[in-house]
C-alpha cells in the first residue's frame, strides 16, 4: 500500500509529535506503542491510559423505520434499547457468518449511531446500503468524527476532572450527549479492556485539543497515551474477540461462543435460519481461550494446535500476557475438545508446548 493511500486520523500529527511508533493497520497509519506495549498495558490495568479510536467507523441511521430495519440487519434485539442505551451486536451474511461486530448507540427519536471496525467501514456501509428500506436513511459520517477511549481504574477520577461535577459518568452501555465548552460530544461506557472507562466521540476538528487536554488533566493520575499493541493484549486477556482474527464471514456468533448477543426469538434477521439450524444440530467447532502451561515464545495467530498428535486447529489470536506473564490466546477447536482444562499443544516454530483450555476471561 502506497503511503499516499494510507489514512490518517485527526490525531496522527500528535502521535508523531509524542514519539509514537507508527504502523499500518487496516489501511490506517496508527500508533502501535509509545512507551512500550507492556508498560502501556500495566498503565491501563493500574492507572489510566488513553487510546485514539478515531479510525473506527461511524454510521448514522435514522428515519421512521430505522428501528425495525436495524432489527432485521443485526442479531441483537434493537427493540429492547431505550434512548440513551448502547448494544453490542453482529452484522451477518446470509450464511450466518460475521461480517462485523459493532456497537449500536440509540440517541432516541429514531436516531442511531453504529460504531464499526475501521477496516470494515466501507464493506459494512455497502452491505447495509444494498439492503436499505423505505423510511430509513443511512449516512457514513466517519470522516466527521474523532474518538478517544479512556481506560483504567483511575478513569473515574479523570472523568470528573475533565467534565466537572455537573456531569455524571455513564453507566455500562449507557450513552449521553454532552455539551462542554460549546462542543457537543457523545460519551459512552462500553470499553475493550476489562477496566473502568469511557469513550468520547466528537467533531474531528477538536481532536488535538481534547487529546492534549485529557493527557494534561490526567497527569497526576499517571495517564499515558497508548497504542494498538496494548489494546490487543488487554482485550485478549478478557477474551474479547477481534474481527478478522477471532470473527470472520466463515464463522458464526454461535461458534464464537457469543450467542448471548443473538436473539433467535425475535423476528426475522439476515442469517437467522442458518443459526437456528446450527443451534439445533450443534456447532462442530467452538472458539475457546487457552493458556500456556509453561514458558514459551509468544503464541501467534495461525500457529498449529494439536491434540494427541493430531492437528485440530490453528490459533486465531495469541500473545504474551503482560498481566499473567505467560502465553495466551484463542483458538477454534472441535466441540468435543472445547472443555475447560482440556490439554492441547501449540506448535511454535517446530516445537510443541503444552497449553490448557480455560474459562473466560483469562484475567479476572
Amino acid at each position: 500500500m502506497q503511503e499516499s493511500s494510507r489514512k490518517k486520523t485527526p490525531l496522527y500529527d500528535e502521535h508523531v509529535r509524542r514519539g509514537a511508533r507508527i504502523v499500518e493497520f487496516s489501511g490506517w497509519m496508527m500508533p502501535v506503542q509509545y512507551s512500550g506495549i507492556v508498560d502501556e498495558h500495566h498503565t491501563v490495568r493500574k492507572a489510566v491510559g488513553v487510546f485514539d479510536i478515531s479510525h473506527m467507523g461511524q454510521l448514522h441511521v435514522c428515519g421512521e423505520n430505522a428501528r425495525d430495519w436495524l432489527n432485521y440487519m443485526l442479531t441483537n434485539n434493537v427493540e429492547r434499547m431505550d434512548a440513551g442505551e448502547s448494544q453490542y451486536t453482529f452484522l451477518l451474511n446470509e450464511e450466518g457468518g460475521v461480517i462485523d461486530d459493532l456497537i449500536v448507540y440509540h440517541y432516541g427519536d429514531g436516531q442511531y449511531l453504529l460504531v464499526v471496525n475501521a477496516s470494515m467501514t466501507p464493506k459494512d456501509f455497502e452491505w447495509m446500503q444494498a439492503h436499505l428500506r423505505p423510511g430509513v436513511e443511512l449516512e457514513n459520517r466517519s470522516a466527521h468524527y474523532a474518538g478517544l477511549a479512556v481506560q483504567g481504574p483511575k478513569s473515574i477520577q479523570l472523568f470528573d476532572l475533565f467534565f466537572g461535577a455537573g456531569i455524571s459518568r455513564p453507566a455500562r452501555n449507557e450513552i449521553k450527549q454532552v455539551k462542554r465548552d460549546g462542543k457537543t460530544m457523545v460519551v459512552s461506557s462500553t470499553g475493550y479492556t476489562g477496566e473502568s472507562g469511557f469513550e468520547i466521540f466528537f467533531p474531528a476538528e477538536f481532536a488535538a485539543e481534547l487529546w492534549n487536554e485529557i493527557l494534561e488533566r490526567g497527569t497526576g493520575l499517571g495517564i499515558k497515551p497508548c497504542g494498538l499493541g496494548a489494546r490487543d493484549t488487554l482485550r485478549l486477556e478478557m477474551c474479547y474477540p477481534l474481527n478478522g482474527s477471532d470473527l470472520s464471514p466463515a464463522r458464526t456468533p454461535l461458534e464464537a461462543g457469543l450467542s448471548i448477543f443473538v436473539d433467535l426469538a425475535k423476528g426475522d434477521f439476515i442469517g437467522k435460519k442458518p443459526l437456528e439450524k446450527q443451534r439445533q444440530d450443534g456447532v462442530k467447532e467452538r472458539l475457546v481461550p487457552f493458556k500456556m502451561k509453561e514458558k514459551s515464545p509468544p503464541p501467534r495467530a495461525h500457529y498449529p494446535v494439536f491434540k494427541d498428535g493430531e492437528k485440530i486447529g490453528e490459533i486465531a489470536s495469541g500473545t504474551l500476557s503482560p498481566t499473567l506473564n505467560i502465553g495466551i490466546g484463542m483458538v477454534y477447536v472441535p466441540a468435543k475438545y472445547a472443555r475447560i482444562n482440556e490439554e492441547i499443544e501449540i506448535d511454535i516454530r517446530g516445537n510443541r508446548f503444552s497449553a490448557t483450555i480455560e474459562k473466560k476471561p483469562l484475567h479476572k
